[in-house]
């Protein structure tokens, strides 16, 4: 019988037969590749916080009346994070078979706190429902330009 104690040290593999030992990453590959990782994730959750976080500004339908087959009157009511900035509300009316049969952009002046507005729209169709499609900030210039040219046309006030 052999009377050697088992050796404690780990017996190496021929280079030959399994190639060489891996490398095990460097510590610099490792803090680069953590910190590309925390960027990414960071990026992500300003993205996921800009698409479902809290709206800073909404519409929402309130009433609506059926006026004609090819009119309808809308009531809404503006809410906004900062009331004195002036928007646009995008609002819309379907047919009975759920097709979009008017679509209008509404001027919203700077107001003070949640603002009530009604609006006419024009359909194509016999109208069964209005609603608010969307709001923002981004008012167009024409818009801006309809709501300060006085009733009747005329001048604009300058400035």
């Amino acid at each position: 019988m052999n009377d050697t104690p088992p050796s404690t040290t780990p017996r190496q593999r021929p280079v030959g037969r399994y190639g060489a030992p891996a490398r095990r990453p460097s510590r610099r590959v490792l803090i680069v590749s953590l910190g590309v990782a925390v960027g990414i994730g960071l990026v992500a959750s300003i993205v996921a916080y800009r698409n479902f976080g809290a709206q800073p500004i909404r519409g929402e339908h309130t009433a609506f009346e059926i006026t004609s087959d090819d009119s309808i009157e809308l009531s809404f009511q503006v809410h906004r994070d900062d009331p004195e900035r002036p928007a646009v509300c995008v609002v819309e009316s379907r047919a009975e078979n759920g097709d979009e049969v008017g679509r209008r952009e509404v001027y919203v002046p700077p107001a003070e706190g949640s603002a009530n507005h009604t609006t006419t729209l024009r359909t194509s169709q016999r109208p069964v429902i209005g609603e608010v499609f969307g709001c923002s900030y981004e008012v167009p210039e024409y818009l801006i330009d309809s709501a300060l040219t006085p009733p009747g046309g005329g001048m604009r006030p300058s400035g």
